[in-house]
């Protein structure tokens, strides 16, 4: 499938601000199941971007920008031909050891409740891992209402009240699935949905990883599916912090306003 990815980020500074520093991690890279064919970032303002490599792999790009700056846009457009591979990923970049993505972060806190919760699927599905994977997704869409004004919630939290924004019910995943000793990394993309070209952001998902023979394996609890040919992967870490799209600074008095705007188009299907 050849997709057209646009994602559009615009700031909107009550004074001008007087200075900008951004990271971005907006730019896919190629692996089995994609190909870049396409890409390009644009930033309203004058400056240098700089592409440095980050400890998970992911291609980040860096600016500063002197003010005043009353409006700042930063926009990712390019097309990617897709295949699916149900969720199974090969030829991806791995910079780090395995044992990294077995860390717990203070968003995916590994604690009893969130154990026992793993450790009851694990028992259900006879202790085999995609089982277990599976059934864990699907008991995390059946449980968690994905809502993106619910307060930040740690994973034991998520399981008590069922309600959680999309990173929080991710980082739920995250935590469940490592408590089983398997390594799991956040992920950040998009996805084509045929009804709606267009959102308010991208999506997140996980991969875990399932031993020599399947290597990492995605997992979208969102949805209650393994990503198809639909889903664009972009960055992975081992939370959503690692993974945000623009990250960085901006000096200014008064309020600044956010928005963002993803619109993932079908080009053709082959």
């Amino acid at each position: 499938m050849r997709l057209a990815i646009t994602h559009e980020t615009v700031y909107r500074f009550e004074t001008p601000a007087l200075r900008a520093i951004q990271t971005l991690r907006l730019t896919p890279r190629t692996t089995e199941n994609q190909f870049v064919d396409t890409w390009r970032i644009d930033v309203s303002q004058d400056c240098r971007l700089t592409a440095v490599e980050d400890a998970f792999g992911n291609l980040t790009h860096t600016f500063s920008i002197d003010g005043p700056i009353d409006e700042l846009t930063i926009a990712a457009t390019g097309e990617v031909v897709t295949e699916d591979t149900a969720g199974v990923l090969h030829f991806t970049r791995e910079r780090l050891p395995l044992a990294a993505f077995l860390r717990d972060t203070a968003a995916t806190a590994i604690e009893a409740e969130v154990r026992a919760f793993a450790e009851a699927i694990a028992e259900e599905a006879g202790g085999d891992r995609l089982t277990t994977l599976h059934r864990m997704m699907q008991r995390i869409a059946e449980t968690v209402t994905v809502a993106e004004d619910a307060a930040p919630a740690k994973p034991r939290e998520v399981l008590a009240g069922g309600r959680a924004t999309t990173d929080d019910t991710v980082h739920l995943f995250l935590a469940a699935v490592r408590s089983l000793d398997v390594p799991a990394r956040f992920v950040t993309g998009w996805r084509h949905d045929p009804k709606c070209a267009v959102h308010p952001d991208g999506c997140r998902w996980m991969e875990a990883w399932l031993g020599a023979d399947l290597g990492w394996v995605a997992f979208d609890a969102i949805e209650d599916c393994c990503p198809t040919d639909r889903w664009v992967r972009l960055a992975v870490g081992l939370d959503a912090l690692d993974t945000s799209a623009i990250r960085g600074v901006r000096t200014h008095f008064g309020a600044e306003t956010v928005t963002t705007r993803v619109e993932v188009r079908e080009l053709s299907s082959a």
